[in-house]
């Protein structure tokens, strides 16, 4: 149990939070959500004790260790892969280290000999003699095969080593864990095994996290931080959601009998109650839920933009096709005679293991990289809107505001403030946010400004990569919403599954020794197919990038 008392965090221009009172308990597994900005990496880090609060504590219950998923993968670069895990548990790994120096010594004293019996204790009584078995089984639960352990961080890719501090982290059954952005780097085979541990895992788990269909599946409760505040609610993502919406229409309905929106609150919780992401808590959560009254469910502050996509003309009946298609960068062969035909109809997901091949098709269909061999064709109806993974090159040069950097893509008939002003107000910059320059842009501001762009060229088809990296998940909503409601085609990379799950009507797995391409399928279904699961495994089995 972690315990947070009147914690206030001041800076000289605001206050991030005031006077937080909170209690995360035993068993239960929080999802730390709020708009970007509001403070949650902040206060994880006030949390873990890496910053100090302004006024208030954070208590630790007696004798419980807690535990965090590091940031930095090259502070290790040196350490063997296997060590790099065990150092999670800081006190076993000194115990190891010191009894294997004493050890060491050609001469060994009475008193090495005390203290070796000492740490012999202590070793043991923190499951010492397990440990290397059990860092072992978190690395290959995560897909870092046995013959990778014995390695030096330094040699392995950058996503295995997000990997293996991701099993730092879980390593040694930590009575607290803070996970910022667990799923960062991961694919979606590992990210179903860290699902199931952490719906197995005992004590008190924190995440901050923008993947939906993550914290549904792992959440007992919502901590939501809005207004300086931070406020607990029973149940997952979704349930925070939906309650969050149909607060504002119960505010916003207000001459409605009370008996009316009592009824409304009770026909919402029932349909949530059963519905349960940690099977052994399901009873004590249900009993919870049917105790939330009309004054527990508060309406938000946040602000979703407005995500709608119009296309000018349809699209006739091709598409795309794409022949033989070959490409090697530095050396290393991405694609390997790819091909595959796209209908006016389909939403595809393009996936892999590795996102230099999904990233590379997508840059060869737009044109941004041609073939070393093979064809590409566009349908001749076809318009196309294009949202790169990096878009730094659109605006890091680029001195213009906002404003004016979206008025060289509006047509004649738009191209006036007004209207311009307006636009970017449903894309959450209003006011004289308008006239702040493009180079200055945060992530998630650089994405809305392209979405912008995409929604004014009203083209018939989009394609996307990673799409959802930098929005937070007001904008990743809107975002998904605006998608699957479009009628036209959208070719998208992405990591997120709700994303690809509720949009992709069409997979398409790609990898170095070819691909695998099921249409009207949905991505649980593709994922739970135990015939396409071995031919992924067969596809992404040898690496050349």
């Amino acid at each position: 149990m972690i315990t947070v008392t009147n914690v206030s965090l001041q800076f000289p221009d605001r206050k991030l939070f005031e006077d937080v009172n909170i209690k995360f308990t035993q068993g239960n597994c929080y999802g730390l959500i709020g708009a970007n900005g509001a403070g949650k990496s902040t206060f994880l880090k006030i949390l873990e004790g890496d910053i100090q609060p302004t006024t208030g504590a954070v208590t630790l219950a007696p004798n419980e260790r807690l535990a965090t998923l590091k940031q930095n993968h090259f502070d290790y670069e040196n350490q063997i892969v296997l060590e790099t895990v065990i150092m999670g548990h800081k006190r076993l790994y000194e115990i190891m280290k010191e009894k294997d120096a004493i050890y060491a010594k050609e001469n060994f004293s009475d008193k090495d000999g005390i203290r070796a019996a000492e740490l012999e204790g202590d070793f043991a009584e923190l499951n010492g003699w397990e440990a290397e078995s059990e860092a072992s089984m978190l690395l290959q639960g995560l897909n870092i095969p046995e013959n990778l352990h014995s390695l030096r961080m330094s040699e392995l890719t950058s996503g295995q080593k997000i990997k293996v501090l991701l099993a730092q982290a879980l390593f040694g059954k930590p009575d607290v864990l803070l996970l910022d952005e667990p799923t960062n780097g991961l694919d979606a085979q590992s990210i179903s095994w860290l699902e199931e541990f952490l719906i197995n895992f005992e004590n008190t788990v924190i995440i901050v996290s923008h993947d939906r269909h993550f914290l549904n599946k792992v959440c007992t409760h919502m901590a939501d931080l809005d207004f300086g505040k931070i406020k607990l609610y029973v149940g997952n993502y979704d349930f925070w959601l939906e309650s969050s919406q149909l607060a504002t229409k119960l505010l916003a309905d207000h001459n409605a009998k009370k008996e009316e929106q009592i009824k409304e609150l009770q026909d919402f919780i029932a349909r949530f109650s059963a519905n349960a992401s940690k099977s052994k808590q399901a009873t004590s959560r249900k009993k919870m839920l049917e105790k939330i009254s009309l004054d527990d469910i508060t309406p938000s502050s946040r602000r979703y933009p407005f995500v709608g996509f119009k296309p000018e003309r349809e699209i006739g009946n091709d598409l795309l096709q794409v022949e033989n298609v070959s490409k090697t960068i530095d050396g290393k062969r991405i694609l390997d005679n790819i091909s595959f035909t796209l209908n006016k109809d389909d939403k595809v997901a393009f996936i892999s293991d590795n996102d230099i091949a999904t990233t590379t098709l997508i840059k060869l269909i737009t044109g941004e990289l041609s073939p070393d061999s093979g064809s590409i064709r566009w349908g001749i109806t076809t318009t196309r809107a294009y949202l790169p993974r990096d878009s730094s090159n659109e605006f890091s040069s680029n001195d213009q505001n906002i404003l004016d950097w979206l008025r060289q893509y509006a047509s004649k008939e738009e191209n006036d403030n007004t209207f311009l002003r307006s636009f970017l107000g449903r894309m959450l910059f209003s006011g004289e946010e308008v006239m702040k320059p493009v180079n200055v842009l945060s992530g998630g501001e650089k994405v809305r400004c392209m979405l912008s762009k995409m929604m004014l060229s009203k083209a018939n088809v989009l394609i996307l990569d990673d799409p959802t990296n930098h929005l937070d998940l007001e904008s990743i909503t809107a975002l998904n919403d605006g998608l699957i409601a479009f009628k036209g085609s959208v070719l998208f990379t992405s990591h997120d599954h709700q994303f690809i799950q509720t949009l992709a009507n069409r997979i398409i797995a790609i990898s170095s020794n070819g691909l695998i391409d099921r249409a009207e399928i949905t991505y649980d279904d593709f994922l739970e197919n135990q015939d396409i699961q071995n031919q992924l495994t067969s596809l992404f089995k040898t690496k050349t990038y």
